[in-house]
């Protein structure tokens, strides 16, 4: 393969299509340091984004990784009723899973060598910021925790806070030196967002995940109580904007981002009790484009803020 065939090969390996959710929360976190403190700096913002999205891909692969070893993949491509949501390489033979391993601990080399360059220039804290999302994004489903398996909300937790609080007061830190409350409240909806998608994306195999023995939440509740559940994130991920916007953390116009919950709740008007897998695909397509759009509108709020 060439270098772009092979830089295509593993950034489908990583999933790098999902990146926006971890794009987003480093943006929104440097962007309320400037707005709010109007202080910005251009390299440590770059440093962050390459830590922060190494991270992510590096989350990405060793949870294919642990998914394979643990015969999720497998249980996923035998299910007619489930999607399987990994790059699929490893269970089809594409890739060695040295090689595979190889790639995935690279990618942690590079976010661990972006969190000690930050420490060194922006404050030791930074290195608790950086344990705690290696910590989850390694134990997420590698033993001996494998919290993610355990169908408590310990991996809706855990989402909350690796794709919500920790990008963005770790990236408002990296821009001011200080961690105030506005900056944990003002993670409360891309944090709510990310964590639907996750949830969201249960739904695609969960009966595959209930073979292999993963207690996804939706495993455990089922569909109805799976889909209950969902809508009650929706709404409390989109009620938390005008709350935001009352108490003067987010700009009056930030309310702009509840336009983004119009065709998300059309998609949950469309859902039934029970649903072919297909159509928890669209759901989740719904999810991906709110956090997204969401995202943009409360970034570009919080920059007209910060000029004006």
């Amino acid at each position: 393969m060439n270098t772009i065939q092979t830089l295509k090969f593993w950034l489908k390996a990583a999933r790098a299509r999902v990146l926006p959710v971890m794009i987003l929360p480093v943006v929104i976190g440097s962007v309320a340091a400037f707005a709010w403190e109007q202080t910005f700096y251009p390299f440590y913002f770059i440093l962050t984004l390459v830590g922060a999205l190494a991270a992510h891909l590096f989350s990405n692969m060793i949870n294919d990784l642990w998914d394979f070893r643990n015969g999720v993949d497998e249980k996923a491509e035998q299910s007619d009723e489930s999607i399987s949501t990994n790059s699929r390489l490893l269970a089809n033979k594409k890739v060695s899973i040295s090689t595979f391993a190889f790639v995935t601990w690279s990618l942690f080399a590079i976010a661990f060598a972006s969190g000690i360059l930050l420490a060194l220039f922006r404050g030791w804290e930074l290195l608790l910021f950086a344990l705690a999302g290696g910590l989850i994004a390694y134990f997420y489903v590698a033993p001996p925790l494998k919290f993610g398996y355990r169908g408590k909300g310990y991996s809706e937790i855990a989402i909350f806070l690796a794709f919500g609080v920790l990008p963005i007061t770790g990236s408002y830190f990296v821009m001011t030196q200080s961690l105030p409350i506005d900056a944990f409240l003002v993670s409360i909806p891309i944090g709510l967002l990310t964590t639907l998608i996750l949830f969201n994306h249960h739904f695609l195999h969960w009966r595959a995940d209930q073979a292999a023995g993963k207690k996804t939440l939706v495993v455990v509740w089922g569909e109805k109580g799976g889909i209950r559940f969902s809508k009650m994130l929706a709404v409390l991920a989109f009620i938390s904007i005008p709350i935001l916007s009352l108490v003067g953390i987010l700009p009056w116009y930030a309310n702009l981002a509840l336009i983004a919950a119009i065709p998300f709740a059309k998609t949950y008007q469309s859902l039934a009790e029970t649903n072919p897998s297909p159509v928890y695909g669209q759901l989740m397509g719904a999810s991906l484009k709110a956090t997204i759009r969401t995202g943009l509108i409360i970034i570009a709020s919080l920059l007209l803020n910060g000029f004006i």
